[in-house]
């Protein structure tokens, strides 16, 4: 059984302070992988390491091999079915996101952005700034211990109200 990741959730990772693999809480997250953690024993944040350095990661058993199709030489220059038609959503979905930021941080004072913080509760509309992400607008509460927040670059799921 595997457990599902959640940002505020709890994860094993090697601690850079202390120097093993320890218990972790889980801060940020993109996707569905944790990108930064909080050690439950020193306290410091750092990017989730899965293993200690050096280790090497544990081998995946192998798919049973199937038979494989070559392209055709006329097939394997265009694209297959829809991708090309969602891969010109995805990129409006991009230029929509970065509109919305645009109209969104334009124009602003430093002093109307709150610096983010684990321990901070936000409401949609915030204005945030993020010391590695930058300038960004929560646009949705996931729970109470999970904010998504809109970044230049991409949103990103972050934990609040967690100290």
């Amino acid at each position: 059984m595997t457990k599902s990741l959640n940002t505020g959730g709890e994860i094993d990772s090697f601690c850079t302070k202390c120097k093993i693999l320890l218990n972790h809480r889980i801060i940020a997250m993109v996707g569905n992988l944790p990108v930064r953690v909080e050690c439950s024993t020193c306290g410091s944040h750092h990017n989730y390491r899965p293993r200690a350095p050096g280790e090497k990661a544990p081998k995946a058993a192998k798919a049973p091999s199937t038979v494989t199709r070559t392209a055709s030489k006329s097939s394997a220059s265009r694209p297959v079915g829809g991708v090309r038609a969602a891969a010109v959503r995805a990129e409006e979905e991009r230029l929509g996101r970065v509109k919305l930021w645009e109209k969104s941080v334009s124009g602003k004072t430093p002093a109307e952005f709150r610096p983010y913080g684990v321990g901070e509760i936000f409401a949609e509309g915030d204005l945030v700034r993020h010391t590695k992400f930058g300038d960004g607008i929560v646009t949705r509460i996931l729970d109470s211990r999970k904010v998504e927040i809109l970044f230049q670059a991409e949103p990103k799921t972050l934990a609040q109200g967690l100290e």
